[in-house]
């Protein structure tokens, strides 16, 4: 954040000062929308969520050391009144990008944004100073969060950019205009929202590669004919990455390693460098590339991206992180969101890290599936089956009771349990378990299958 007194920021938004003492307070650190995440010389941006209702912790933001309150009514302490503090956010942001300059980054797709984010970011933070999206704060209002965080020495501004539905990205790139966009691929994710199949998916997806400049790059995943057909969306100049031989940036000789982790030689104009990543399932090889693409465009040879995708540790919590108790028994936790796509690969991931050790696979819905939700979750029931998981466990009735039918149906001998939620899904789990055993848990967020994991993990 560059400093800013309080009379400056609310010229930039639109704002009336509220009960403020001194209106050339500065503001010289982050803000934030949790009052449990303010840091000293912030600002608190009051935003009315589903549960709670920011105004209302105000005065404990000030106390924990927030400047101000940027706020849509007086709250009785130092405040910026607007009409709207999700627009005021993004004008603030907006602006501060106008006067610090950073190469802005924007990436989006239907799965592995915060993986691959996660792996960009560290490849650029061993070249120049780096900010990137923390966790996933991809929308209207954790978008201009992370464009907050940066300051006048960053180069490099990593932005994953979420889209909910058609018109999200257009409103996020005018808050931060990319000079680079990677689109990763184009899934069933958000499809209840967007339209009825994956061309409505891609044409919201193809809304960052239309906001790119002319001497700018658009990064697009050539093993996705729906991302290749981004390219007459663009003005900007195209770069393919993917395992197909028309990619630029590609992998060729991918093998398995240890744990499930995954090696390939990482090709792109600049030479080939062998790559073998920390993180579990052959879909990281795509994750990668895409990473390795954008710092293709950037100028950075092989040898430096490879070296950076080898130092890359996971970083994001809840997205097939890896927990070993005593007893042998390993929890991969990969609840915090869920698609047929996702499902797929954590699925066939767990499997190959197990071997030959006997599997349970805590299953929830996957949300936002339309008129398709029932027959995908009975294709995941199906391939639980087919890669001879040994225990399900569905939680949640409807569409996961189509998971549990299909597995059951099969002939391959899966022990199908069901359990009406979270509690009962951990009740069985805990009884079910073997030492040795490889226990994978998913679902969409709004699940909260998250909470089975850790304590699973006994966290």
């Amino acid at each position: 954040m560059i400093p800013m007194t309080l009379n400056e920021i609310a010229r930039v938004v639109g704002a009336s000062l509220h009960d403020v003492r001194d209106p050339q307070a500065p503001v010289t650190a982050p803000s934030a929308v949790d009052s449990r995440e303010v840091v000293p010389g912030g600002l608190f941006a009051a935003t009315a969520g589903a549960r709670a209702d920011g105004h209302d912790h105000a005065a404990g933001a000030v106390a924990s050391g927030a400047v101000a309150v940027l706020a849509s009514r007086p709250v009785g302490v130092p405040a910026l009144v607007v009409e709207d503090v999700r627009l005021a956010l993004g004008l603030l942001a907006r602006h501060l990008l106008e006067h610090i300059g950073p190469t802005v980054i924007g990436l989006t797709g239907s799965v592995g944004k915060t993986t691959t984010k996660d792996l960009l970011a560290q490849v650029l933070e061993r070249h120049a100073p780096t900010v990137a999206t923390d966790r996933s704060f991809n929308n209207e209002l954790g978008l201009p969060l992370t464009v907050l965080r940066a300051d006048a020495t960053t180069r490099y501004l990593v932005l994953e950019m979420g889209a909910g539905r058609k018109g999200d990205l257009t409103y996020l790139t005018g808050i931060a205009p990319p000079r680079i966009g990677l689109v990763l691929n184009v899934g069933t994710a958000h499809v209840e929202r967007m339209g009825t199949g994956p061309a409505d998916v891609a044409e919201a997806k193809g809304e960052l590669v239309e906001a790119l400049p002319a001497d700018g790059f658009a990064l697009l995943n050539a093993d996705d004919p729906y991302v290749v057909g981004m390219a007459g969306r663009t003005r900007a100049q195209i770069l393919l990455y993917g395992r197909s031989a028309e990619a630029r940036v590609r992998a060729e000789g991918v093998r398995m390693a240890d744990g499930a982790r995954t090696a390939f030689e990482l090709v792109t104009p600049s030479g080939r460098a062998p790559v073998e990543l920390d993180l579990m399932g052959e879909h990281q090889v795509g994750n990668a590339l895409a990473a390795a693409a954008v710092a293709t465009a950037l100028g950075l040879g092989v040898a430096e991206i490879a070296d950076g995708l080898n130092a890359a540790r996971r970083r994001s919590a809840g997205r097939l992180e890896i927990v070993e108790r005593p007893d042998g028994v390993t929890v991969v936790d990969d609840a915090y969101n869920a698609s047929p796509e996702s499902m797929r690969a954590g699925l066939r991931a767990v499997r190959a890290l197990a071997g030959t050790r006997r599997t349970v696979a805590v299953l929830g819905a996957m949300g936002q599936q339309a008129d398709a939700s029932r027959a995908r979750h009975a294709e995941m029931g199906r391939l639980v089956a087919d890669l001879r998981f040994d225990v399900l466990i569905t939680v949640g009735t409807g569409d996961p009771l189509a998971m549990a039918e299909a597995a059951e149906s099969s002939d391959r001998g899966v022990a199908v349990h069901t359990a009406e939620d979270v509690a009962g899904a951990l009740r069985l789990a805990t009884a079910l378990l073997e030492p040795g055993d490889v226990v994978f848990v998913k679902a969409s967020s709004e699940i909260g299958l998250g909470a089975c994991a850790r304590a699973l993990a006994g966290a």
